[in-house]
């Protein structure tokens, strides 16, 4: 059941994430890797491609909010 939870998931960044941007981050779940659209929790924040994130919120079934790590 541990490897379904989303919130608390690192990852990665695969399609740059922006203001006012949905962005892609690809996390280990459920036996796999899955991609899952993103937004930053914090207003005004940019992640490039590669960086490392955190998912803090979870809307179903694929849309994360995310910080740096």
């Amino acid at each position: 059941m541990a490897d379904q939870t989303v919130i608390g998931k690192t990852g990665r960044v695969t399609g740059k994430i922006a203001p006012g941007m949905v962005g892609e981050v690809m996390l280990a779940v459920r036996g796999g890797s899955e991609a899952f659209h993103a937004y930053a929790a914090d207003d005004g924040v940019t992640f490039a491609v590669g960086s490392r994130i955190l998912v803090v919120e979870y809307f179903p079934p694929r849309t994360v909010l995310v910080i740096r790590l």
